[in-house]
């Protein structure tokens, strides 16, 4: 379970279960007696009344651990009750838990603590799981996403300590191979004529004055033969979870992104995009819309 995975409405869930889970230990009877008595007055609690703590207050909470658990863990998203998801199973002991509790306040002579937070706090986790998948405020992560770490192959500069072209400590020393701002010398480049350099093997010598236009015009840098490529690579996080496939084209899921996490995008695909997971498995997410590029 990824707890980046959490929406709103699952955090919504969970404090309306804590809450529940306390006001189970409190006092189900209130107390009206006149002068000092109500102090020697000891109430019982939801436990102790078997159809009250087991009936009622366990169903809540155990309707929000299945909701929460079918929406953050992908294994309990495929088992079913009777037929039913678990997610299903969840919302309908929520409300049967906040019914419960009602019918419990309207009977009793004196609702205690424990029965009026109890049963706002079912109230509350029964909407929740309703409203959870309907309302896109509930959607939202829950934690804010973390920001993506600066890949060094990508954003490392000429002249950086422990990059190339640092030397001997010295700051604005040319670059390493292949980085910008590096005076390299072609492959095609111009060779020295004091050296000999640029004759054909077996060619008569030339005078080192004349010109070589076929060695100047092939002492233009390699790398910008190359053409510019129109794709970078990005960071990028989804909105909801969603399941990232093979790139050999099976049907099965291959892993499966979660909101709240950072993910490379290394290729794009027309609408598609090749993304790499934090644990090196790359595969195509096909649902693109409303990801937040780093």
């Amino acid at each position: 379970m990824n707890i980046r995975s959490l929406t709103r409405g699952d955090g919504v869930l969970i404090g309306a279960a804590v809450v529940l889970f306390i006001a189970s230990f409190l006092g189900i009877s209130g107390c009206d007696l006149p002068g000092n008595a109500c102090d020697a007055f000891d109430s019982a609690y939801s436990w102790e009344v078997s159809p009250l703590g087991w009936g009622s207050f366990l169903l809540g909470i155990a309707g929000a651990a299945l909701v929460v658990a079918s929406r953050t863990v992908p294994q309990m998203r495929q088992r079913k009750v009777a037929g039913l998801e678990l997610g299903q199973v969840g919302v309908s002991l929520a409300i049967a838990s906040a019914w419960t509790l009602l019918m419990w306040v309207f009977e009793a002579t004196n609702a205690g603590a424990g029965l009026i937070l109890g049963l706002i706090a079912s109230l509350v986790l029964a909407g929740g799981a309703i409203a959870g998948p309907l309302v896109p405020a509930l959607q939202a992560p829950l934690l804010p996403a973390a920001g993506p770490s600066t890949p060094q192959p990508y954003a490392a500069q000429p002249g950086q300590a422990g990059m190339p072209g640092h030397l001997g400590g010295q700051q604005g020393a040319p670059g390493g191979y292949g980085y910008p701002g590096t005076q390299q010398q072609p492959y095609a480049a111009q060779p020295d004529p004091s050296l000999g350099g640029g004759q054909p093997y077996g060619a008569p010598a030339q005078q080192h004055s004349q010109p070589q236009p076929q060695a100047q015009e092939q002492a233009a840098p390699a790398h910008a033969q190359a053409p510019a490529a129109d794709f970078a690579p990005f960071w990028f996080a989804v909105p909801v979870a969603r399941p990232l496939y093979g790139e050999d084209g099976g049907s099965a899921p291959l892993a499966e992104l979660a909101p709240g996490t950072w993910y490379l995008a290394v290729e794009q695909r027309g609408q598609a995009l090749v993304a790499q997971t934090q644990d090196g498995r790359r595969g195509v997410l096909q649902d693109t819309t409303g990801i937040q590029r780093g």
